[in-house]
């Protein structure tokens, strides 16, 4: 469920101080799917969520110090284990696009909803990833009528050159045949 001020009512709250109001006008019609692990390929740790709120510790890694300044969020990050945490209610905009572009329509964090997976380009991801990356986003195009399966993207599709996630690990028949199948209950990976 997707409360009236935008939280999904089963994911861990975060909030992050990282967005904004969207433009007047603007309608959700964009899913961006991303991946993130912190420091680089390494999961676990709490550090996804201190480097969207602001407090990542620069001097914990040498990545850290690098990145510790950018104030970035995404909607919702979904772990290896399939949790869901939520840092911007889906009615804000939130910091994940970057410079973008899809379909003509630039800067894409004004009408999109970003969602990070806890992984890297080549690593496989987990099947509790998927089912409920499918499970959101069938609440997600159930919710917002501009949205639809069409407009679930990567964010290599509206940042090309710049961005390359959520990778070729990121099995996108898979999870398109899981989103479709109205009796899907399991992903295909378990790692």
């Amino acid at each position: 469920m997707i409360s009236d001020q935008g939280w999904l009512t089963d994911a861990r709250l975060c909030p992050s101080p990282n967005c904004g109001e969207r433009p007047v006008g603007s309608e959700i019609s964009l899913l961006v799917i991303h991946n993130i692990s912190l420091p680089p390929g390494q999961f676990g740790g709490g550090h996804i969520e201190q480097f969207f709120t602001n407090q990542l510790n620069a001097d914990e890694h040498s990545y850290f110090a690098e990145i510790a300044g950018l104030q970035v969020s995404a909607h919702l990050l979904i772990d290896r284990d399939g949790e869901v945490v939520q840092f911007v209610p889906l009615s804000r905009r939130a910091w994940h696009a970057g410079d973008s572009s899809f379909a003509g329509c630039a800067n894409c964090n004004d009408y999109s909803i970003g969602i990070e997976l806890e992984g890297t380009d080549t690593a496989p991801y987990s099947a509790k990833q998927y089912q409920r990356l499918v499970q959101i986003c069938r609440q997600l195009l159930s919710v917002y009528p501009a949205l639809s399966a069409e407009r679930i993207v990567g964010h290599s599709d509206i940042s090309p050159g710049r961005k390359t996630d959520p990778g070729p690990a990121f099995d996108w028949a898979h999870f398109f045949a899981m989103l479709v199948d109205t009796d899907t209950t399991q992903g295909r990976n378990d790692g």
